[in-house]
């Protein structure tokens, strides 16, 4: 059994705090046992390690958070990048071909596909193994799991099973109903309709019969560079209603998506997050500050506040999935983002007349962590290290850097910084074109800086001068 973790979302439902590069299952609102902050998808990988499925698991996402995963995962985890966002269909192949053409994967081999993010008790993860005798028995194209609803929801989509079955372990599929009104929500929990956890399990083959259909590569490395032909919809829409023969396997315990701020909140351990004062008062109210200035909350019952880099929000807990309407309007960039070296904040970034531009940005790089030695085409930067000890390479040549130093790096110039310690310090960009794409890289690892420069005969702050 092979199991693909499906890492998307564009970061709107837990705006501020998610945006387009710090999507809601990599917030560390959540605790392990030992107390410590954890995201959602470090608490899934926890319990798919409990239950030994880790070595058999891979992440399906997009580049953009491919940092994100190495740096709350580890750099061993196995991914599939998209080279570009294109829907659940698109990437579910993709991973497939994978499994297929690089794994060499037997066609009969199971696959299991699940969000990367459920809020689940560790038993789910048992019931995945199920998967697997469930598709060889019934001889069905799919395999699901629903679960057993707790209240009449709006927001899931419902699997309605055939009714009068013998089969204790599981059973056909009838349809599907996507988030139905109050009313009918109960008439489905009365036909015993289950809700869709979005679990797919398959035979490999499935898929890449399918692909071969429709007439795309089966290759992984083939089906990268014609990524953009396949077309952008969901798996259920492409797949799972097409299907002929779908079963389903009942779960009976608790599980949640925590995808907006009244469902996150309500497995939240404290109430408070950052530096904030909450009056007593102020009832079934969280406060989650990212920010180094005070919040202060007074009087306000049943609400969320959450501040970071990227905005304030201030929302009643009932209201608050709607903020995804809202988020849309604003045009900005992410203003946090964590990274495999740590992570950045942006401070300020202004744009004047003739199209330069001045970002500034306060970095975190963890010890033991570099950045890549690389150079800019269309800006200079200038760092100034505030704490830590490190290794700076300029142009060929390393040097070490302290508290206080000021790193001037030109157009062009060749650099790198390696963390001996945790390290961080403010940078400014000036330049014409303040984006990633500026960046070439030159060599990823230390080792190949080491190896490829010298370290410096004269001062360090010689050297540093010499740069400016």
């Amino acid at each position: 059994m092979k199991l693909v973790l499906l890492s998307g979302g564009s970061g709107k439902r837990l705006w501020p705090l998610s945006n387009d590069a710090r999507s809601k299952q990599f917030l560390k609102v959540l605790q392990n046992e030992q107390g410590e902050p954890i995201s959602m998808v470090q608490r899934v990988w926890e319990q798919l390690e409990s239950v030994g499925l880790a070595h058999a698991s891979l992440v399906a996402t997009s580049k953009a958070q491919v940092d994100m995963i190495q740096g709350q995962l580890g750099q061993a985890v196995k991914m599939i990048v998209e080279p570009e966002r294109r829907d659940t269909f698109p990437a579910i192949a993709l991973a497939a071909s994978y499994l297929y053409s690089v794994e060499k994967i037997g066609l009969d081999e199971t696959v299991v596909v699940l969000p990367v993010d459920p809020h689940v008790e560790v038993g789910f993860f048992s019931k995945i193994k199920e998967l697997q005798k469930v598709l060889e028995e019934s001889e069905a194209n799919l395999a699901l799991i629903g679960v057993s609803p707790t209240f009449p929801s709006e927001k899931y989509g419902y699997i309605v099973p055939e009714l009068n079955q013998d089969n204790m372990l599981y059973s056909r599929v009838s349809h599907f109903r996507e988030k139905p009104k109050g009313t009918d929500a109960k008439e489905l929990i009365r036909q015993q309709a289950l809700w869709n956890c979005g679990v797919f399990a398959f035979k490999l083959d499935f898929i890449i019969s399918q692909l071969d259909q429709k007439g795309f590569p089966i290759d992984y490395e083939e089906l990268l560079m014609q990524y953009t032909t396949l077309p952008k919809i969901s798996f259920d829409y492409e797949v799972v209603e097409k299907a002929k023969h779908i079963v389903v396997l009942r779960y009976d315990g608790d599980w949640k998506d925590l995808g907006t701020w009244n469902t996150l909140t309500e497995e939240m351990p404290n109430v408070l997050v950052g530096n904030a004062i909450l009056s007593e008062d102020s009832l079934n109210t969280h406060v989650i500050n990212e920010l180094d200035i005070p919040v202060v909350v007074l009087g306000i019952s049943n609400a969320v506040v959450a501040v970071s880099p990227d905005g304030i929000l201030v929302t009643d807990k009932d209201s608050s999935p709607s903020i995804k309407d809202f988020v849309g309007k604003f045009d900005l960039r992410p203003m946090f983002e964590e990274r495999r070296w740590g992570w950045y904040r942006v401070l300020d970034h202004t744009k004047f007349t003739g199209g330069n531009e001045v970002l500034t940005k306060r970095l975190s790089l963890i010890a033991g962590k570099n950045f890549s030695y690389q150079f800019h085409n269309k800006r200079s930067e200038v760092w100034t290290i505030i704490s830590g000890e490190g290794q700076y390479a300029f142009n060929g040549v390393v040097s070490p850097v302290n508290p206080g130093d000021v790193l001037n790096i030109p157009i062009g110039a060749k650099h790198g910084l390696r963390a001996l310690t945790d390290l961080e310090f403010i940078e400014v960009q000036m330049g014409s074109e303040l984006i990633e794409e500026d960046i070439v890289r030159i060599y990823m690892t230390w080792e190949e800086v080491e190896s490829h420069c010298t370290w410096a005969q004269c001062s360090a702050q010689s050297l540093k001068v010499s740069g400016a």
